[in-house]
């Protein structure tokens, strides 16, 4: 069942892959039960919150028993389309597209950058981290024949907005977009927009305004 079946809040979405993460690395040392408590303390999530979330799939867990890890990390994997690989098209191998490439998601197996693009010729025809680099030109061209649904977008601002509509005639569905430029595409394609001047911006307020008392 995808989460677009389920109708669940966006806000609840966001949440999954938290839940995720800590269920594998409790299924890794092997802890069987876990309490909502226990998952509040470690997403920094309340456990009403996490209630609530998990109530929109059913009945995923038992009262006074809490949830079976392991029953919880299949069901989320299975939700997040975690037993399925997730190609990826990286857009601009500059200093934090390289990082990316070196990094290649190594803690999640199920997805992986497949191929770069770029302009400078120095890159272009070379690899990085066993990722392929390509012309920035050639970006239709390649991904008409693989079947990557989603880009990574890591360019100069006034570079995104071309790019992102010769991505949007390449087929691409969702982006993550890196740029300061907030994208015009296309309703069926998905943008998300990751503007760390803006989140460094919003630690720095709330920083401020709501300090964190010392324990």
């Amino acid at each position: 069942m995808s989460q677009e079946q389920l109708k669940i809040p966006q806000a609840t979405a966001k949440r999954l892959p938290l839940y995720y993460r800590f269920l594998k690395n409790l299924s890794v040392s092997g802890k069987q039960r876990v309490s909502s408590a226990e998952l509040a303390e470690a997403v920094k999530v309340d456990s009403a919150t996490i209630r609530r979330d998990f109530s929109y799939f059913g009945a995923l867990g038992k009262k006074g028993y809490g949830y079976n890890v392991n029953y919880l990390l299949s069901f989320f994997a299975k939700t997040l389309s975690q037993d399925e690989t997730t190609p990826v098209a990286l857009i601009g191998v500059g200093n934090l597209g390289t990082a990316f490439l070196h990094y290649n998601f190594t803690k999640n197996n199920n997805t992986m950058i497949q191929l770069a693009f770029d302009v400078d010729p120095n890159k272009i025809g070379t690899e990085i981290a066993d990722v392929p680099i390509y012309h920035i030109n050639d970006i239709k061209k390649e991904l008409a024949t693989r079947e990557i649904d989603v880009a990574i977008l890591t360019v100069p601002v006034g570079a995104a907005q071309p790019i992102a509509d010769d991505l949007a005639e390449a087929g691409i569905k969702g982006i993550l977009n890196f740029t300061p430029a907030r994208l015009t595409v296309p309703p069926h394609i998905r943008v998300h927009h990751i503007d760390l001047a803006v989140e460094l911006q919003s630690l720095v307020y709330f920083m401020k305004q709501y300090p964190v008392e010392q324990q």
